[in-house]
């Protein structure tokens, strides 16, 4: 009984410094293992992969008519080269020339007003100078007696009055070019109306979609067409936040289809941007909510004769281990 006893009382102290062992033990060996895994260098891979989209280094352009109307005409069609400024599609503009018509015949009549008022004005003035000359004569003859005060006084007061009458007849020649200037002004306006019922190239280029058919009615800033202006090359990728820090302008890349190793070009890294931003390429939709930034790279394409604009690929930019 007294055994029995004495081992009750020694089975509890007994577990508890084998449990405290046990938990030393424990601690010790997970701090190992955080200290371990601290340690452990971070492998750096000697390439990257990025899936990217092939475009002008301009960027693809959606052309859209700033002023809505019938399509009359539409002159490119989807692979047609244009050059800058060439009409690509003409809306109906009947209107827009009916009133151009009003504004340039009312600018021509107020022209011929003008001309009308700088020409009494040039008579008035001849009129002035003669009226001077008669002045100065007169005070000459009033001198030596031969012409009385009140002669010489009318003249002055004549003279008086043809300055009087010039000097209004000046202010009404500037009244007259006022009124040409916003009529002319107006003709500027209608002609722009008109000029925008014409949709132009942005640019040297070509027009790879042509959304636009002749008796379609277009509402204003629809697009009519996406345009690739000419020029190099790119493959537009974006690299995620983990890796970012190693993209280098000039650095070296790979192009080739999606899921295999072939070949199509080679590229040169051209443009890394200077700042992370959320996904914008490939992203499945805008409720996305994974908390990743990434760097948008270009890579101009050493033949991009072998890719077509728009296409999706696989950009293998080698970066180097470290």
């Amino acid at each position: 009984m007294k055994n029995l006893i004495i081992l009750l009382f020694l089975f509890p102290l007994f577990w508890s410094c084998t449990n405290g062992n046990d938990q030393v033990a424990d601690q010790h060996d997970g701090g190992m293992a955080a200290d371990s895994a601290s340690t452990d260098p971070i492998t750096v891979p000697s390439d990257v992969l990025g899936i990217a989209v092939i475009e002008p280094v301009g960027r693809i352009v959606q052309v859209a008519a700033e002023s809505g109307g019938i399509i009359r005409e539409v002159r490119v069609e989807a692979g047609s080269p244009v050059k800058k400024g060439e009409i690509i599609v003409v809306l109906d503009d009947d209107l827009e020339a009916a009133q151009l018509r009003q504004a340039n015949a009312r600018a021509a009549t107020q022209k011929e007003s003008v001309e009308v008022a700088r020409a009494d004005a040039a008579v008035l003035q001849v009129q002035l100078d003669k009226a001077r000359r008669d002045v100065e004569r007169n005070q000459t003859l009033e001198q030596g007696n031969a012409l009385t005060r009140k002669e010489l006084e009318d003249s002055r007061a004549l003279l008086e009055e043809l300055e009087a009458r010039l000097a209004g007849q000046k202010v009404a020649v500037v009244e007259q070019q006022t009124r040409l200037a916003e009529l002319q002004a107006e003709v500027a306006y209608y002609q722009t109306l008109k000029d925008r019922k014409r949709v132009k190239a942005p640019a040297d280029g070509v027009f790879l979609t042509v959304d636009a058919r002749p008796g379609e009615f277009l509402s204003e800033n629809t697009v009519v067409g996406q345009f690739a202006p000419n020029g190099k090359t790119m493959a537009l990728t974006e690299i995620d936040e983990l890796f970012a820090d190693k993209i280098k302008v000039g650095q070296r890349a790979t192009i080739r289809p999606q899921g295999r190793n072939e070949i199509l070009t080679g590229g040169t890294v051209i443009l890394a941007s200077p700042y992370l931003r959320k996904k914008s390429l490939f992203t499945d939709s805008a409720n996305n909510l994974e908390d990743r930034r990434v760097r948008e790279v270009r890579v101009e394409l050493d033949d991009p004769s072998k890719v077509l604009l728009g296409a999706r690929v696989e950009c293998l930019i080698y970066i180097g281990g470290e």
